[in-house]
């Protein structure tokens, strides 16, 4: 397959399809439908808001498919073993830059069973390789929502500080952070605690080396995992690629442990995004535990592409010439991998070159 036919976005999942077969991921196809009630049980799951509704012939309300990951773990068994699947779907969402309703091409994975460290790991590398798939400049940010988690739990200040601590940590918001634990009567070690955690970004062994002292007690056992996790990640090829950022946060409703976001030189939004999500399964009735992240395509429409300043690289001009040796000049010329166009005037068609066989006759 000639990749210079593809858009950026349709080459990419060419490729991650291939990626995340060839570690065992197996395909995964949705319907295009679900019922409306799967998607607003878990609407705060979804990563955009808006899903396009429409009743079935009985009169059954359901939505043209704004997510994968939900789909998946609805129809999963939810059996003994290790289920890992891939997908690429169109989903139809609220497109990030439009702000209207656009089908997405979007490729992911979900691993799902008894998730161990492997797994979280093999996860992860898949994530950042896939960044690497779409352009060496990337980043790949990690954190753990386990250790927040913990430190919220002994601080006992309730669900409400919970949620508005997590607002100022996604914003990095140091100084409404102190306001905040001011105004709930925090001490001032767990500030210091907390603005330690806001304030953490950086390489791997750097972070945790100022965090350390603060993972102490329910928090020591998710810190000690997110420490090997990193130890692994340091030793490939991505290492310099990995960075530590607590204010990567997802709904703690549904995200319990390791969760990460990736994005590349060039686009302003996070193009990847994932995490451990065992609370969702509990939350749809599964036993089972899960990770996975996907990568959002829409974001990369054009990316990489120099804007073209031809329609085509040659232009054949002709008149009454033999149309089999109008043929032959063409396979000659795209042999050499340029574009072509054949027609008996310009037309405003803009060109890198043209071929005139008129003889002068234009």
């Amino acid at each position: 397959m000639s990749e210079s036919i593809l858009k950026t976005e349709e080459r990419v999942a060419y490729e991650l399809r291939s990626l995340y077969r060839n570690y065992g991921y197996l395909p995964y196809k949705m319907s295009k439908f679900e019922e409306y009630d799967l998607y607003v049980e878990n609407k705060e799951f979804l990563v955009g808001d808006g899903v396009i509704t429409f009743n079935d012939t009985d009169g059954k309300l359901l939505a043209l498919k704004p997510d994968v990951t939900l789909s998946i773990i609805k129809n999963d068994g939810d059996e003994q073993g290790k289920r890992k699947v891939y997908y690429n779907e169109n989903v139809y969402r609220l497109s990030a830059k439009t702000k209207q309703f656009k089908e997405i091409m979007q490729v992911g994975l979900e691993c799902i069973g008894n998730i161990e460290l492997y797994d979280v790991f093999e996860t992860v590398y898949l994530a950042a390789k896939s960044l690497a798939t779409v352009s060496e400049k990337f980043v790949l940010d990690i954190s753990h929502l386990g250790i927040l988690s913990a430190i919220l739990s002994e601080l006992g200040l309730g669900e409400k500080f919970g949620k508005e601590l997590m607002c100022k940590l996604a914003e990095k918001n140091l100084h409404e952070t102190r306001m905040l634990c001011d105004k709930y009567g925090v001490s001032e070690a767990d500030k210091e605690k907390l603005l330690a955690l806001i304030g953490a970004y950086g390489t791997p062994s750097e972070v945790l080396r100022k965090l350390a002292p603060y993972c102490k007690g329910s928090a020591k056992s998710p810190f000690d995992m997110l420490s090997a996790l990193c130890g692994l990640l340091e030793k490939t090829e991505y290492a310099d690629k990995i960075r530590l950022d607590f204010s990567v946060v997802n709904d703690m409703n549904y995200y319990n442990d390791v969760v990460f976001k990736g994005f590349i030189d060039g686009v302003g939004e996070g193009v990847l995004s994932g995490g451990r999500y065992d609370k969702l399964m509990s939350r749809m009735g599964k036993k089972s535990g899960a990770i996975g992240f996907a990568v959002y395509l829409d974001l990369l429409e054009g990316f990489g592409k120099e804007k073209r300043t031809a329609d085509v690289d040659v232009l054949v001009l002709y008149d009454d010439t033999e149309p089999l040796k109008l043929l032959d000049t063409v396979k000659a010329l795209t042999a050499q991998g340029k574009t072509v166009r054949v027609q008996k005037s310009k037309d405003g068609l803009r060109y890198t070159e043209i071929l005139d066989l008129t003889g002068g006759k234009q």
